[in-house]
């Protein structure tokens, strides 16, 4: 085995240290909720032992020693010299910032040019009860010279993990805070194996993954081979299907070495949130859920600086100061919080805050000035007009927001990524934006059909259903072609070639009909015929090519053909710009009035789905009200009964069980239908739906809107 060469050897190390330094930036931010944790104390001080030796080893003398100084200032907290304050942790935090400058110039330039590390002054010693010092000679390299101590202590907190509480400094102006180091999704992985885990450059991973889209491309021309020259069916070969299971396995396991957690991104949002608070003298908690969701690595890596931008935005437009909010009779604490879920093939990743919300008002007054007309727009089209460029309602312009740039970007790297943003307000109360993307951009599941003689593709998470178009119901409303589907929904409906913006080809008319759906619509598609459904292997288009907002990729097919693959939001989207927009749906046929509707009562303590199923409800013509747990979901029940309760397990005060517990107890409430939509999934869990009385259970991994529906409508039967 050939001795490892200087170069590689630094190589080696940058890797382990991006490790170490992620896990000291999360020990950090952890420590200043729990100062007393020995135990964490102890953790950073040996990840920055074994940075200091690990440099010096590599040899990287002044990496060592700025981890050596850094170490001297957490060994005096280990001996209990000194105690845990906001100003330490902004020491610490800020050398680690420098450490890890330190690093990737000295192991780009051998640690010649790499610059010595200026002395770190450790924190003064504070008896117990005592004030933090104002002014304390702490001077790590990149502690930033212009800002004041805070004078006041961070009090301990019983907080569940994730959750942080982000101390303000109340005398400290706001200050030009920068964002931390860029977040980044590391530049290598880690698949496990049975012996632990191997460290593999990603630009082989890439390389194997288009290796294998190729071979399973070349699969596809020998399938077409096999029947067009020898007239042989490929389904019937024995090895043929063989070949076909080993390559999808094959394709599945290259695809999971490339998904990453969304926590690999959470602590560089933490640390934004932080420092942005203390900067600008406000109280957050900060808030992690679902963040093991696993999602493509390139996707996350378009979506960092999204993230970053949107919780900078929640902090300063959205979050009051503490005098702020006890004024408007809230906590003065505030919370950010990042939620992520699967559902489907898609990732949800939710940035919410409980601060002022969007100024409504302010906005169409911008928009107004801007020559956009308002007067027609929903309060959540009016929301959704923060992304647009050039626009904000930001009075006093800092370098962190008001000079109207920021959500624009954000709205274009979401669509870069395949992917949309939602906006949500309630005035008083908070916001949330909400990134809606693919897991993965590589390889779609997808609809074949053909139209005007050109095939496309439609991905698969997209498609509702899909009918022959012969005796299907339609109607004609508002100026609308619909179709009426069997919920008893009318679903507008239209001709894919006009919407691509081609002749409509005369076998269209009484063609199949393909029910597409984005987050909060459905839309059916006339085609000339189904053809099937397959993998296809997903490629961007060329960045010489016009933007088309329908259109998603291309695939080359077997035969060497172009196959587009089309985006159905984008398609939907297309679709209702050339037509007539209904602000109510029409009841169906024989259907009473709005006051006649199903009653269904959302219980669920994560905004995001309280949403989400609101609105497929509500587009589904059910009248819906939300409650945050089930302590509030009994008192609106008590108050004013639904023909249905969906509700979430866990859930603080009273979960989804306990709740339905006390339905089943309330004589008046006993003959409701619940229905358990939960997380998790395991027989046992089940069985306790069933025992305390729930008449369905939906776990989320499986959860879309169709599965939805459907049982919603079988529990409530003869009520719709």
């Amino acid at each position: 085995m050939a001795v490892l060469s200087a170069p590689q050897i630094r190589a080696l190390f940058a890797q382990e240290a991006e490790i170490r330094l992620a896990q000291l930036g999360q020990h950090l931010l952890a420590l200043e909720s729990n100062g007393a944790d020995m135990e964490l104390i102890g953790s950073i001080f040996r990840e920055l032992h074994t940075l200091k030796g690990s440099s010096a080893v590599a040899g990287l003398p002044t990496v060592s020693d700025c981890a050596h100084e850094l170490e001297g200032l957490v060994e005096d907290l280990r001996s209990g010299r000194t105690s845990t304050t906001p100003t330490l942790i902004d020491t610490l935090l800020a050398g680690v910032d420098t450490l890890a400058e330190v690093i990737q110039t000295a192991v780009a330039a051998g640690d010649a040019a790499a610059p010595g590390p200026a002395p770190i002054e450790p924190a003064p010693a504070r008896s117990t009860g005592d004030a933090e010092p104002a002014a304390a000679p702490l001077t790590p390299p990149a502690m930033p010279a212009d800002v004041t101590a805070p004078a006041d202590v961070i009090a301990p907190f019983d907080v569940v993990a994730p959750s942080a509480v982000i101390s303000r400094a109340p005398d400290m102006a706001p200050a030009n805070v920068e964002a931390p180091p860029a977040m980044a999704v590391p530049a290598w992985t880690t698949p496990a194996d049975a012996g632990g885990v191997v460290m593999v450059p990603l630009e082989r991973l890439d390389e194997l993954t288009r290796l294998i889209s190729e071979s399973a491309s070349a699969h596809l021309r020998v399938g077409r081979m096999l029947s067009d020259k020898l007239k042989l069916d490929p389904a019937s070969i024995t090895e043929f299907n063989e070949l076909s299971r080993a390559l999808n396995d094959l394709q599945d396991r290259a695809m999971r070495t490339q998904m990453v957690a969304v926590s690999t991104v959470t602590d560089a949002l933490h640390r934004t949130v932080r420092d942005l608070a203390r900067a600008q003298g406000k109280d957050i908690r900060w808030d992690a859920r679902g963040t093991d969701t696993e999602l493509d690595r390139g996707v996350l890596r378009r979506l960092s600086d999204s993230l970053i931008h949107l919780v900078r935005n929640a902090v300063d437009h959205g979050i009051e100061t503490p005098a702020e909010r006890i004024a408007a009779g809230k906590p003065p604490i505030a919370t950010v919080r990042i939620h992520a879920m699967q559902l489907g093939s898609e990732v949800i990743i939710a940035i919410t805050d409980d601060g002022r919300g969007i100024d409504l008002e302010r906005v169409k007054e911008e928009a107004n000035r801007h020559g956009v007309s308002t007067d027609a727009l929903s309060d959540e089209d009016v929301a959704a007009l923060t992304l647009r460029s050039g626009l904000s309602t930001k009075t006093f312009v800092t370098d962190v927001s008001g000079r109207g740039v920021g959500l624009d970007v954000v709205r274009t790297n979401v669509e870069a990524a395949r992917g949309r943003i939602e906006v949500r307000s309630q005035p008083g109360q908070g916001a949330e934006f909400r990134v809606i993307v693919p897991i993965t951009l590589a390889v779609l599941r997808c609809l074949l059909v053909e139209a005007g003689g050109a095939r496309y593709a439609l991905p698969f998470h997209r498609v509702v259903r899909s009918e022959s178009g012969q005796g299907t119901t339609r109607a004609h409303a508002e100026g609308n072609d619909m179709v009426w589907v069997d919920d008893g929904q009318a679903v507008p409906l239209s001709v894919l070639t006009e919407t691509l913006g081609m002749p409509a080809d005369s076998e269209s008319v009484d063609g199949p009909i393909v029910f597409l759906a984005d987050s909060a619509r459905r839309h059916a598609f006339r085609i000339d015929r189904l053809i099937g459904q397959r993998d296809v292997v997903l490629k961007g288009l060329s960045a010489v090519l016009p933007n088309v907002p329908a259109v998603a990729g291309a695939s080359v097919e077997p035969d060497g053909s172009i196959l587009l693959v089309l985006d159905p939001p984008g398609l939907i989207q297309r679709a209702r710009q050339s037509r007539p927009v209904r602000s109510v749906r029409p009841a169906p046929p024989g259907a009473g009035d709005e006051t006649e509707r199903p009653g269904i009562l959302v219980v669920d303590d994560a905004l995001t789905v309280r949403e989400l199923q609101r609105s497929i409800l509500e587009r589904a013509n059910f009248s819906v009200r939300v409650a945050a747990d089930g302590v509030q979901a009994l008192a609106m029940l008590n108050e004013l009964p639904s023909d249905l309760v969906l509700t979430d397990v866990e859930m603080p005060l009273m979960d989804g069980f306990a709740l339905t517990e006390a339905i089943r107890a309330t004589e008046s409430l006993s003959n409701i239908p619940v229905l358990i939509l939960s997380s998790r999934s395991s027989d046992a869990d089940r069985q306790r739906g069933l025992d305390v009385g729930a008449d369905g259970y939906i776990v989320k991994s499986g959860f879309d809107e169709t599965a939805l529906l459907t049982a919603v409508g079988r529990l409530l039967g003869s009520r719709l």
